[in-house]
């Protein structure tokens, strides 16, 4: 008997009755959809399917290619008693297991898990009983002030501290022991007293700071699974219980080795705990910008209040040297505002009333008012931290293998381990063969123990020599490192993919408008074609009134520096790329381009001369009509902004091409670009038209960068192999690229590639090593040539390496 089920969706991105009919039609179209319906008032999606056929991300896709959205939940969960690389995995396929969920990507470095679900599907209490029925455990932190809150990260890295500290304190005087007994042939106080005292020290390593790594390994082991803690589990305990059976069997003891194993493992797990602390110390350095206080202005008296308690609007007084508490606008004062903590500008930024201030960025002068236009979670320092944590929660396309390997890595290791004791129990002779012609070089070799001792060495030795942790770290830390020297240059990285695509694009893709140049047009030439100046400005001014396009705000800004006074249109219709109609004083009045004009009926012949030389000129031209005459031009220029071309000289010496799209005509974009150093132009493009024009330049040149910025570019951004946005100050939007700038300087782009491909080198770097080290290192354990404490010593050095090499990033030159 087959089950139906209900899914009730929350759908983005609907305007009409249409929108509502294309969504539906969609997803009754899809296999498994026995009902649709949707509703346009309440925006929602009812859907009833059959989950034999098709799943819940299965019905989401379908609405995305509809052209819209469904609303998506994203949060981000602390997990707890994750070890390795295989750990990693069996959190990834617990909660993916989960229904509703439609990705779930887990971070070793971080110790988090990412994931998007449909809240009408699932919830947090259902992705949490996932985690713990999985081994694992969803750490809940508290709710404590961001200043105060103590670091993870530090109190890892104390925890993993002791736990070596003990753990050597008991190995000291095995090491002892046997350096009397090996360098001097001194058994103190007897031979047999000397192994029982060794036997005796190593335990309590193994079940006091060792106890974590076992209660580890058992879990692992009781869920149906296993991680690194189960292969150094087996070898110490191995280890150790040679020590015991020694006085019976003839095998030498190792219970002395098991001590050292778990003394060198803790070791490394507290050098990684130090670099994946310094690895994530850009989140901490942002989370402590933030003011702890605000004085804020009530009824003209000053008071202290926590920051928690400023609401939208409250007055704040900022004095020098002050951190302004949070995002807001001057409403009284000048001064300088340090925002490099925002931007990575060094120089200080001037500021007076109407301009925009950042919280926690430094007032370096005079005295502030700032009304509070943004706090709590909304301000710029919450959607940076936010951004930096989701793009460390997720993954690099190149990780893929890595997680592929490592989804089956620990069961190949002890089956790999259960292969050599195999065959050194029945061809130890021709093994020996080889340890004897190796001895001269590896002293540590001795091919005169018993084959039950070489078989026991060389099957502890393959247990903690295999590293899966080198593998599960080599992605996440560079991304983490990577990502927090983004945030703070100014450069904001959504995800981990942007990083490998932009390493690997082949051409930067500009849009011209307040991206090459500064997008703030001004009126240069006023020409006016059979009526007066002034009316020509009326009319011109008055239909752009309200506009919020550039060109629009210009001619209005022009209109009010003459003094002229403007009435609001009677009716308004912006088309979208070429221009505007609206009506003013009863006149039917459009302001746009030729291509408007001429399909909206108006002859330009009489503008053909003045439109030439204004092109020749670099400057845009607005044609103007009154009742279907033409009355006018209205010529503005976009300056160009002075990194420009030098920004295309350092694109160009990077060995990307560079090309610039526009709207604008042909002469004016050609003037722009030659004064920039653009050799590829496209004008005349309108909105729509981009995506076809990446899609070109990308058959031609390869995978492109789209630099836009963000508001008016979104689909290009979207379409491009990785979207650039440049934005300035608190007003960028974060959702609408792959990378931010929050910077308006173009210097960004170079820095962002800059630090594109200097990551995906080290995350390239970081993998080769790690297949490297276990192809290279599992083998040479099985043939007896690794003693199992420089087995686990080239194990812990190899997570370490890994680590240490993403943390080497911080020394790439973005600049």
């Amino acid at each position: 008997m087959e089950t139906k089920k209900t899914l009730d969706l929350s759908i983005l991105g609907m305007t009409c009755a249409s929108c509502a009919r294309t969504v539906e039609r969609t997803l009754q179209r899809t296999e498994g959809v026995a009902e649709a319906h949707v509703n346009l008032a309440t925006e929602r999606a009812t859907v009833i399917f059959d989950p034999s056929v098709v799943d819940v991300s299965r019905l989401v896709e379908r609405v995305r290619e509809s052209g819209y959205d469904a609303e998506v939940r994203r949060v981000v969960l602390p997990i707890g008693g994750m070890t390795c690389a295989a750990c990693v995995r069996h959190v990834e396929r617990a909660l993916r297991g989960v229904e509703g969920v439609l990705s779930a990507n887990v971070n070793l470095a971080t110790e988090r898990a990412t994931v998007e679900y449909v809240s009408g599907v699932t919830g947090l209490e259902a992705l949490k009983r996932a985690v713990s029925e999985a081994g694992y455990e969803v750490i809940e932190e508290e709710a404590s002030p961001l200043a105060e809150a103590p670091d993870p990260e530090l109190l890892k890295m104390h925890t993993a501290r002791r736990r070596m500290i003990v753990a050597w304190a008991f190995t000291a005087p095995i090491l002892l022991l046997m350096v009397l007994h090996m360098g001097w042939h001194i058994a103190w106080p007897s031979m047999a007293a000397a192994e029982m005292a060794t036997i005796l020290l190593a335990l309590p390593v193994l079940l006091w700071p060792g106890y974590a790594t076992f209660r580890s390994a058992w879990n692992a082991v009781r869920h149906g699974h296993a991680n690194m803690d189960v292969l150094i589990a087996m070898g110490t305990a191995a280890s150790w219980a040679s020590g015991p059976l020694s006085f019976a069997l003839p095998v030498s003891s190792y219970a002395g080795v098991a001590a050292m194993i778990m003394a060198i493992h803790l070791t490394g797990r507290y050098i990684e705990a130090s670099a994946k602390g310094r690895a994530s110390q850009a989140i901490r350095k942002l989370l402590q910008l933030g003011a702890k206080t605000a004085f804020i202005l009530i009824e003209g008296r000053e008071y202290e209040v926590p920051l928690s308690q400023v609401k939208v609007g409250d007055v704040m007084i900022v004095r020098p040297g002050a951190k302004i508490p949070t995002d807001g606008v001057v409403i009284a004062g000048e001064s300088a505002v340090d925002e490099s903590m925002a931007t990575g500008e060094a120089m200080p930024v001037p500021k007076k009333p109407g301009d925009e201030v950042i919280g926690a960025t430094v007032n370096q002068g005079g005295l502030l008012q700032v009304r509070a236009t943004r706090v709590g979670a909304d301000t710029f320092l919450a959607q940076v931290i936010r951004l930096v944590e989701e793009a460390q929660g997720t993954k690099v396309p190149i990780q893929e293998f890595a997680d592929r390997v490592t989804a089956v890595f620990v069961p190949i290791v002890i089956g790999l381990a259960a292969l050599t004791a195999l065959l050194w129990g029945l061809s130890s002779a021709p093994l020996r063969g080889l340890l004897a012609v190796v001895q001269g070089v590896l002293p540590w070799v001795d091919p005169s123990l018993s084959t039950l001792t070489l078989a026991l060495a060389a099957t502890i030795s393959v247990l903690v020599i295999a590293c899966p942790c080198a593998l599960g770290l080599a992605t996440p830390t560079a991304l983490m490192v990577a990502s927090g020297i983004g945030a703070e240059n100014g450069i904001l990285i959504r995800q981990g993919a942007a990083i490998q695509a932009l390493a690997g694009v082949k051409a930067i893709v500009f849009d011209k408008t307040g991206t090459l140049t500064e997008g703030r047009p001004m009126v240069t030439d006023w020409v006016p074609l059979g009526v007066p100046e002034v009316e020509l400005i009326r009319l011109a001014a008055s239909a752009e009134k309200g506009s919020e396009h550039p060109i629009g705000q210009a001619i209005v800004a022009g209109a009010e520096h003459r003094g002229i006074s403007l009435q609001d249109p009677e009716t308004l219709q912006a088309v979208q790329g070429q221009g505007i109609w609206a009506r003013v004083d009863g006149h039917e009045v459009l302001v746009g381009s030729r291509r408007f004009m001429q399909e909206s009926g108006v002859s330009a012949e009489a503008a053909e001369e003045h439109l030439a030389r204004l092109e020749g000129e670099a400057k845009t031209t607005v044609l103007v009509a009154r009742d279907g005459a033409l009355v006018g031009l209205v010529a503005v220029a976009d300056p160009l902004k002075k990194e420009a071309p030098e920004v295309v000289r350092a694109l160009k010496a990077l060995g990307l091409q560079v090309a610039m799209i526009t709207g604008d005509n042909a002469r004016t974009a050609e003037a722009i670009a030659q004064e920039a150093g653009i050799d590829r132009v496209a004008a005349g493009i309108l909105p729509e038209g981009k995506v076809a024009e990446l899609h070109r330049l990308r058959e031609a040149l390869g995978m492109v960068a789209m630099v836009g910025d963000g508001i008016n570019d979104a689909p290009a951004l979207a379409q491009a192999d990785v979207g650039i946005a440049i934005g300035t100050g608190t007003d960028i939007a974060i959702e609408a690229a792959d990378i931010t700038l929050v910077r308006g300087d173009l210097r960004g782009v170079v820095s962002a590639v800059k630090l594109a491909r200097a990551a995906f080198r080290k995350i390239r770097q970081n993998l080769f090593w790690a297949f490297f080290y276990n192809l290279i290192m599992i083998p040479l354990a099985m043939l007896g040539f690794m003693h199992p404490v420089l087995a686990e010593a080239a194990m812990a050095s190899s997570s370490i390496t890994v680590v240490t090499n993403a943390n080497l990033l911080r020394r790439a030159r973005l600049r």
